[in-house]
């Protein structure tokens, strides 16, 4: 049975009225540690009191009902819900990690596009995708795979990284809590685990079921991967490898490559590119 209002809700001076952690999984039918789980991927990001004990606002609460919508009926995984939340518009607010959320890609591939003069067509025939969906990209209004998404970078001759911000400082010491994180289309996720002018460029990629880098791709360099947990298919032009939580792979990144996660649950992967040209 739910505690007394009196007893589950209390006042704090930055947010107003708010709940604890026990309260909110109790009336959400959750865990206390689903939730915090949930706090770690940015599905919602509560705030603490003095004592550090987490609290949580009616926002917070509306959003947390959503994400467990979409997990018991439609069967999304954290970082999918992430993904839905974010599309819906429901991830705007307090709680959605924004400092640790890279700029819109859209801005910056427009600005690139009209600093060299091109049209639309121009781009859109170099990157091999559609005028319509590179219109809809520029505005923000569509994501973008990382295999599409490296054929632009290759037709402007930048990295990844350049589309999302300016390099920054080299640091010997990068925190879970400190990660930059970006997207590379529906249901992958890039944390990177070093930054600054590096000869390597260290990732840990998150990869949802069924999801993948699209089409094939190919840069400079070599690639090293080590998954740590799921599934994982990579098929170097026609040839095709199954890793498995534990399988670590090494190939050259001038072969065109594409990957995928096949299993039911989400794949993650260290995932190292020398130099870095990804």
């Amino acid at each position: 049975m739910e505690q007394p209002v009196e007893q589950a809700v209390e006042t704090y001076p930055e947010v107003g009225e708010a709940l604890k952690i026990g309260t909110v999984a109790r009336r959400l039918g959750i865990s206390a540690s689903m939730l915090r789980a949930w706090e770690k991927v940015g599905v919602v990001r509560p705030s603490r009191t003095g004592s550090s004990y987490r609290i949580y606002t009616k926002e917070d609460l509306r959003i947390l009902r959503r994400a467990v919508y979409l997990r018991r009926s439609v069967g999304l995984n954290a970082p999918a819900i992430v993904s839905q939340l974010r599309q819906e518009g429901l991830l705007n607010h307090r709680g959605a990690r924004a400092s640790r959320e890279p700029p819109s890609l859209g801005p910056m591939l427009r600005k690139l596009r009209l600093e060299r003069g091109e049209s639309l067509a121009t781009v859109a025939r170099a990157a091999d995708v559609s005028i319509g969906f590179l219109s809809n990209l520029e505005r923000s209004q569509t994501g973008v795979s990382i295999g599409a998404m490296r054929k632009l970078a290759q037709h402007y001759g930048v990295n990844i990284l350049d589309f999302f911000s300016p390099a920054e400082a080299k640091r010997p010491l990068v925190r879970a809590s400190e990660r930059r994180i970006l997207r590379g289309g529906e249901g992958v996720q890039m944390e990177l685990l070093a930054s600054g002018k590096i000869i390597m460029e260290p990732h840990l990629f998150r990869v949802a079921a069924g999801a993948g880098s699209g089409e094939f791709y190919s840069h400079e360099g070599e690639e090293f991967l080590f998954l740590t947990r799921g599934r994982l298919v990579i098929q170097l032009e026609d040839r095709e490898f199954r890793l498995c939580a534990g399988d670590s792979f090494y190939f050259e990144s001038t072969i065109p490559h594409r990957w995928f996660n096949p299993g039911k649950r989400e794949t993650v992967i260290l995932w190292i590119n020398t130099p870095p040209t990804f």
